[in-house]
C-alpha cells in the first residue's frame, strides 16, 4: 500500500476476501513482559487466531512503516531492539517520520486497525484513568481512541492498576459501548470481578457482533469495548491483588515514576510481589481474549 501503512501480502488477501481478521498490539512484546514469555506469547496469541478460523495481524513501526501483519521473524526481532518507543496515538506520526521503531499501545493500534479496514482488535487489557488523576490529569489516550476509532477491542477490562470506577464513567461519558462477555460485572484484569455492575451484557460471539453492527449502521464513530473476564481457574483474587497493587504504586510514587513509564514499572513491580503469578494470569488472559475475538471476527463476516 502506498504511504507508511504496510500489509503484510496474507493480511490483505484475508481483508480482500471479506476473510475475519483480528489485530494485535505489540507492547506485550516490548514493554509488558520479559523474555522468552514476550515472544512465546505474542506467537502463541497468533496461532490461536488462526485456530479461530482469523488472520491474525499484529502491528508495529518498523523503519517509518506501519507494518499489519509482522511475521514470526520481525516479533522475534523486534524483542530484541533496544530503545523501541512505546507509541500511542500523540506519538505515532513523529516515530513514522523519524523511521524509529515503535511497538503499538491499545490507542496506536486500534488507528492502524482502523487505516487498514480491521474491524476486531485483542489486546490484554486497556489504560484508563490513573489513580489520583484528579491532581496529575493521567488519563490514558486508549479512552479517547476508544470514542473516536470504529474497532471493537476485546480485553481482560482495565488493569486493576488503575481508578476503575472513573474509568467506567469517562467511557460512558464518551458514548463507548462497554460489554461484559457473560458476566454482569466488570472485570479487573488479573481478576474476574471488579465489584462494578457491568454496563451491558452478553453471552456470545454472535450476539456481540450484532451489536457491533448495529452501532455501525447508526453511524457511530466510536469502538466498542468487550469485557472478557479471565478463567476463574487463572484469577489472582480482586482482595489478594489488591494489597500488591498498593505496594507497587506507592514504590513508583516514592521513586517518582511518571507518565508512559508507570504501567511497565507497576507490572515489573507485581511480577516480583506475586512470584510469577501476575504473568501467568496475563498471558492466560491475552489468549482468551485472542480466542473470543477470533470468534467474533469470524461471526462479524458471516
Amino acid at each position: 500500500m502506498s504511504g507508511p501503512l504496510e500489509l503484510a501480502p496474507r493480511v490483505a488477501r484475508a481483508l480482500a476476501h471479506g476473510g475475519a481478521v483480528v489485530a494485535l498490539e505489540t507492547t506485550i512484546v516490548t514493554h509488558g513482559m520479559p523474555f522468552p514469555q514476550n515472544v512465546e506469547t505474542a506467537l502463541e496469541v497468533e496461532a490461536l487466531v488462526r485456530a479461530g478460523g482469523a488472520e491474525p495481524a499484529t502491528i508495529a513501526v518498523v523503519d517509518g512503516r506501519i507494518r499489519v501483519g509482522l511475521e514470526p521473524e520481525a516479533i522475534r526481532a523486534l524483542a530484541g531492539m533496544a530503545d523501541v518507543r512505546k507509541v500511542s496515538r500523540a506519538d505515532l506520526p513523529f516515530t513514522v517520520a523519524t523511521g524509529a521503531a515503535g511497538a503499538t499501545t491499545v490507542a496506536a493500534t486500534m488507528i492502524a486497525a482502523a487505516l487498514a479496514g480491521i474491524g476486531v482488535f485483542a489486546t490484554g487489557g486497556i489504560g484508563g484513568v490513573h489513580r489520583g488523576a484528579e491532581t496529575t490529569l493521567d488519563v490514558s489516550a486508549d479512552l479517547d481512541e476508544l470514542a473516536r476509532t470504529s474497532v471493537a477491542v476485546v480485553c481482560a477490562g482495565a488493569k486493576a492498576l488503575l481508578d476503575l470506577p472513573k474509568t467506567l464513567e469517562v467511557l460512558e461519558t464518551r458514548g463507548v459501548p462497554v460489554i461484559c462477555y457473560r458476566s454482569d460485572l466488570f472485570p479487573a484484569f488479573w481478576s474476574r470481578s471488579s465489584g462494578l455492575r457491568a454496563p451491558l451484557r452478553l453471552d456470545s460471539a454472535v450476539a456481540i457482533a450484532g451489536a457491533i453492527r448495529a452501532q455501525r449502521a447508526l453511524g457511530y464513530a466510536s469502538g466498542t469495548l468487550i469485557a472478557n473476564p479471565v478463567d476463574a481457574a487463572d484469577e489472582i483474587p480482586a482482595g489478594e491483588i489488591a494489597a500488591h497493587i498498593e505496594a507497587a504504586v506507592a514504590a513508583a510514587r516514592a521513586t517518582g515514576i511518571t507518565g508512559k513509564d508507570v504501567t511497565p514499572f507497576l507490572l515489573d513491580r507485581l511480577l516480583d510481589l506475586t512470584g510469577g503469578r501476575s504473568l501467568a494470569t496475563n498471558i492466560a488472559l491475552i489468549k482468551s481474549n485472542a480466542r473470543l475475538a477470533a470468534d467474533i471476527a469470524v461471526a462479524l463476516t458471516a
